[in-house]
C-alpha cells in the first residue's frame, strides 16, 4: 500500500522505470538461464565429438547429434559438416567454416546484453527526468505569499523517488552486465580451445 502511494506521488515518469525494472529482471533471469556452462559447453563435448570420428567418418544423423551439444555443437558439427559435402576441402576451409560458426555461436551468448548496458545507462537519466518534472511540476504551483515549507519539503522527497528507483534499477543491471560480459568472454574463450582442439584432430584424421 505504501508503496503504491509512492509510485502515485512520484508521477508518470516512474512507470518507464518501472518497465524498465521488469525487463531488466526479464533479461537477467533469461541470461543465468541460458549462459550455463552445460548449455554451452556440456561436459565432455570435445570427447564425444571426437569418438564419433573414431569408426570413420560420422553419418549425418550423428553430425545432428553433435550439433544438439550445447552452444558448442553446431561448431564441430560445421567443420564435420564441410568435410561431408566435400571430402577434399583444405584444412583451412574447415577452420573458416568452424570459425564462422564459432562467431555466430559467441553472438547468441551476448544476447540481450546490449539491451541490459542500455537499461544501466538509462535508468539514471529516467529517474532525473521524473524529478525535474516532479520540481517543476511543484514550483509551478508555488504562490507569491503563500510559502509553506513543509509542503514544499513533501513535494521535493516525492520529486527524488524518482532518482532514487532510477538508481535502485541501473546498479543491478550494471553489476548484472558486467557479470555476464565477463562470464561470455571465459566461456568463448573455452568454446575457441575446444574448436582448435577438435578442428587439429580432423586434420590429423585425414593425413
Amino acid at each position: 500500500m505504501i508503496l503504491f502511494s509512492i509510485i502515485q506521488a512520484a508521477g508518470w515518469p516512474i512507470w518507464p522505470l518501472i518497465a524498465c525494472s521488469i525487463f531488466a529482471l526479464a533479461i537477467i533471469l533469461e541470461r543465468l538461464y541460458a549462459l550455463q556452462t552445460t548449455k554451452v559447453l556440456p561436459e565432455h563435448a570435445l570427447q564425444r565429438a571426437i569418438d564419433s570420428t573414431q569408426q570413420g567418418f560420422p553419418s549425418d544423423s550423428s553430425i545432428q547429434e553433435i550439433a544438439q551439444m550445447g552452444a558448442v555443437g553446431p561448431v564441430f558439427a560445421s567443420g564435420l559438416q564441410t568435410l561431408s559435402l566435400n571430402p577434399q576441402a583444405s584444412h583451412q576451409d574447415v577452420r573458416e567454416s568452424m570459425e564462422m560458426e564459432g562467431r555466430m555461436a559467441a553472438q547468441g551468448l551476448e544476447r540481450y546484453l546490449t539491451a541490459l548496458a542500455t537499461l544501466a545507462s538509462a535508468s539514471p537519466l529516467l529517474g532525473l527526468l521524473g524529478t525535474v518534472v516532479g520540481m517543476i511540476e511543484l514550483f509551478g504551483l508555488q504562490t507569491p505569499g503563500q510559502q509553506q515549507p513543509a509542503e514544499l519539503a513533501h513535494g521535493i522527497s516525492v520529486a527524488l523517488y524518482n532518482t532514487a528507483l532510477g538508481l535502485m534499477v541501473a546498479i543491478p543491471c550494471l553489476m548484472a552486465w558486467r557479470f555476464f560480459k565477463s562470464k561470455v568472454d571465459r566461456l568463448v574463450l573455452q568454446m575457441e580451445w575446444a574448436s582448435e582442439r577438435f578442428a587439429r584432430h580432423l586434420a590429423a584424421m585425414r593425413e
